[in-house]
């Protein structure tokens, strides 16, 4: 047990420490998702599922960039009934079961969303911001969607529903977005997803480095950590202090997640340093907020979380 209590909830749903996987890597299989419940991490978070398997994008769909990834994957999964099937086994490992949810419809949305909240779920987290779906919008950038699909998702039972956002740029979209957020029963917001449409080009072979859409693909890592940070940081602001925040972009060491505690995160997410590094980071950098917490004489995540100070 680290000196400092790392312990932490998000919609009522407790959690053993600050971090969790995000939806996105090595968390599409039985046995992804198994070594993530033998892992540091505080919850087990499934790759979002589709209505039906999905193969995703051809490759190469991914590549290391020295600060992060492009990739754009396509949402490759093994279709929203399979994942239904696995709760009871992923519960049995004793974690909370975070289900992430992408349909391409309000309807295939509803469909998935009803099956979950009659499973032992503890979270759905609705994913209104894949980037690399072809010809498909991110609903998080459509405001009027957004709301016809909270409109509907939010009533089909007690499960706590999340939706996933979208980097936002512009004050005006964060407020547009959270005077929408708080006309239903959103009980957390997970933000960032990846910056979609990023473009890597190799001057060498004169090309795109993943071959998706024409090389367009979502950014991820060091390089979307101050716009992760700035997005929940302008909820927080927002939303105010029982909204639900789950931090993501481009956090691999311990004072990256101390920097998401003080724009006001209740918990973060880890995709591209769980990528590279598998799932000893998640101890690594939770031993890491422990002693840099420790070192600032502070003893539980409550004496900093949201406490940035202003210049």
């Amino acid at each position: 047990m680290s000196a400092v209590n790392l312990q932490t909830s998000v919609a009522g749903v407790a959690l053993s420490s600050y971090l969790m996987n995000a939806s996105g890597p090595k968390c599409t299989t039985a046995e992804e998702l198994n070594i993530i419940g033998h892992s540091q991490a505080a919850a087990i978070v499934t790759k979002s599922c589709t209505f039906e398997a999905r193969q995703g994008n051809p490759e190469p769909r991914y590549r290391d960039l020295p600060l992060g990834s492009i990739q754009s994957m396509g949402l490759p999964n093994l279709g929203y009934q399979a994942y239904l099937d696995m709760v009871p086994s992923l519960k049995a490992m004793g974690k909370p079961v975070v289900i992430s949810i992408s349909g391409f419809s309000i309807a295939e949305n509803r469909t998935m969303v009803t099956a979950f909240q009659q499973s032992d779920a503890d979270l759905l987290e609705v994913n209104f911001s894949c980037p690399n779906i072809p010809g498909k919008p991110q609903i998080a950038y459509d405001f009027e969607q957004t709301e016809a699909a909270l409109s509907q998702l939010c009533q089909l039972g007690d499960k706590p529903i999340g939706i996933k956002l979208a980097p936002y740029f512009d004050m005006s979209h964060f407020e547009s977005m959270a005077a929408i957020i708080k006309r239903y029963p959103v009980k957390f917001i997970t933000c960032v997803n990846s910056i979609g449409n990023t473009l890597v080009i190799d001057p060498e072979t004169e090309s795109p480095v993943i071959k998706p859409k024409g090389g367009y693909g979502g950014l991820c890592g060091d390089y979307i950590k101050p716009i992760g940070l700035a997005n929940v940081r302008a909820f927080r602001q927002l939303l105010g202090d029982d909204m639900g925040i789950i931090g993501v972009g481009g956090i691999k060491t311990g004072s990256d997640a101390f920097e998401y505690l003080l724009a006001g995160a209740d918990a973060v997410q880890i995709a591209t340093c769980f990528e590279k590094e598998g799932p000893s980071c998640f101890q690594r950098i939770e031993q890491e907020l422990s002693d840099f917490m420790a070192k600032k004489g502070y003893q539980q995540l409550s004496d900093a979380k949201g406490k940035l100070k202003a210049l």
